[in-house]
C-alpha cells in the first residue's frame, strides 16, 4: 500500500461484515451491517498547534480501532477497501 496520511488523518483498513448472526442464521448482503471497526495501517505525522508545535499521534500502526458509523472517507486500493479519516474520528482504541 503507498498511500502516505497527511496531518492528522489515519487510514483504517475496515473489519470484515458479520456472515452470520448468534443464533446461525446468514445474514444477506442488504441486511449487513457496516463494521465500525478496523485495523490502522498508517497514520500521518500529526497535528500543528497555533503556536506551531508538533501535537503526535495517538493511534499507531497495527491499532484495532473504533469509529463513528459514517466517518472517514472510502477509497479502494489494490481491490482492498480502506477509510481514511480524521485522528478525532476515532472513538476508542481496543
Amino acid at each position: 500500500m503507498n498511500i502516505t496520511p497527511l496531518s492528522d488523518r489515519v487510514v483504517v483498513e475496515a473489519a470484515e461484515a458479520e456472515e452470520k448472526t448468534k443464533g446461525g442464521l446468514y445474514i444477506p448482503d442488504s441486511g449487513k451491517e457496516k463494521p465500525q471497526q478496523g485495523k490502522v495501517v498508517a497514520t500521518g505525522p500529526g497535528k500543528s498547534s497555533d503556536t506551531g508545535s508538533l501535537i503526535k499521534m495517538e493511534v499507531k500502526k497495527g491499532d484495532v480501532v473504533l469509529y463513528g458509523k459514517y466517518s472517514g472517507t472510502e477509497i479502494t486500493v489494490d481491490g482492498v477497501e480502506y477509510l481514511i479519516m480524521r485522528e478525532s474520528d476515532i472513538l476508542a482504541v481496543l
